[in-house]
This record gives C-alpha cells, structure tokens and sequence, in this order.
C-alpha cells in the first residue's frame, strides 16, 4: 500500500468514525450543545464536511459548486459548528457524502505532490502540495471525531468507534461509575499532594 492509498484509507476511517456518532439519536441530541462553547454532533459533521470540500476543492482549483452560506466572509462566526432547525439532518449528512465523494476525487486524480494553494491561509504557508492537505484534513477529522466520542458519551454513555468496540473494556454501570470514583479520588489526592 503506498502513502496515497494509507492516507486515504484513514481519512475514510475517521470520516465512518464521526457519522457514526450521529447514529440512533433524536433531532434534539444530534444538534444540542454540551459545552461552553456550543460544541454539538451534527455541527461538527457539518464543519468537517465543509471545510474539507475547500480544502480538497478550491485549494486544488476543484471548485464543487456546492454553496455553503456558512463560510462566507459575511457569515455569522462559527455558523459552520451547528445546525439551525431549518436545515435537516440529512442535507447535512448529504453534504458529508458529497465531500467526501468530491475529497476522494481530487485524491485518486493528482499525486502527492500536486501543488495548491490555500487561499485563506497566510502568505507563508499557502502554497501546499496534496500530501500536506491530506495529513491536514486526517488530523481535522480525526481530531473532530475525538470531540464527538465525549459529546456522545455524554449524551447516551456509548463510548469507542462503535459499539462493541474491543478497545472499551466491556464494563457494566457500576463498575464504572467505580472507575470514575477511583479516578476522581487520585485527581483529589494528587491535588492535596501539591506535585
């Protein structure tokens, strides 16, 4: 498997792992906020998607087409991190899909070392090659996808990729809300202590 295909085979992996966690949830819990800063599920599928078709579109002179009023300059700060009830769950899976397919395109067509620019990025660091955008947007998802696994544990409990996932020990209610005492009573001693 070469660099290429690695890549993009994460990137599809992280992408999976984010829908997923809209999966079997109300219109209620896929939009409503659960922190300070308003961080909801649906909002980061919608950023995620978003930026990704620039990134892999207009960056690469790939324009989709696709209007997205959410990140024009004269748009409302962060109006691409959640969803007014106006638009639908799934226009905003619908556009995940599009970008992804769009994404996909552009890298199954150019090398590695394709050249682009980023417009919205600063004079010293907008001139990029595929590659570089490629790790970029792993690390966006990816990094969006950690977001939504909190989010999510703290709508429902559920916890991993998905369920069932070996990487989540298979423990009950109780054990761990054990757990979490256990780690709350080190936090604590550990505060006391002073390190």
């Amino acid at each position: 498997m070469d660099d290429k295909a690695m890549l993009l085979g994460y990137l599809r992996l992280r992408r999976a792992d984010l829908l997923g966690k809209v999966e079997n949830l109300s219109e209620y819990d896929a939009r409503r906020p659960l922190t300070p800063t308003g961080t909801n599920l649906l909002g980061l599928v919608k950023h995620v998607a978003s930026v990704e078709l620039d990134y892999f579109g207009v960056t690469f002179g790939r324009p989709s087409g696709r209007d997205m009023p959410w990140l024009a300059e004269d748009a409302e700060p962060d109006s691409d991190m959640w969803v007014p009830a106006t638009e639908s769950r799934e226009e905003i899976l619908e556009l995940h899909h599009f970008s992804a397919k769009h994404s996909d395109e552009t890298i199954e067509t150019l090398p590695l070392d394709a050249p682009g620019v980023v417009p919205w990025w600063s004079d010293e660091k907008k001139n990029v090659t595929l590659h570089q955008i490629l790790v970029h947007m792993c690390v966006e998802t990816a990094r969006h996808a950690g977001h939504a696994d909190i989010i999510r544990e703290l709508i429902d409990g559920s916890a991993g990729q998905r369920p069932g996932d070996p990487n989540i020990p298979g423990r009950n209610s109780e054990e761990w809300a054990a757990h979490r005492y256990r780690i709350e009573e080190a936090a604590r001693e550990a505060d006391r202590r002073h390190w």
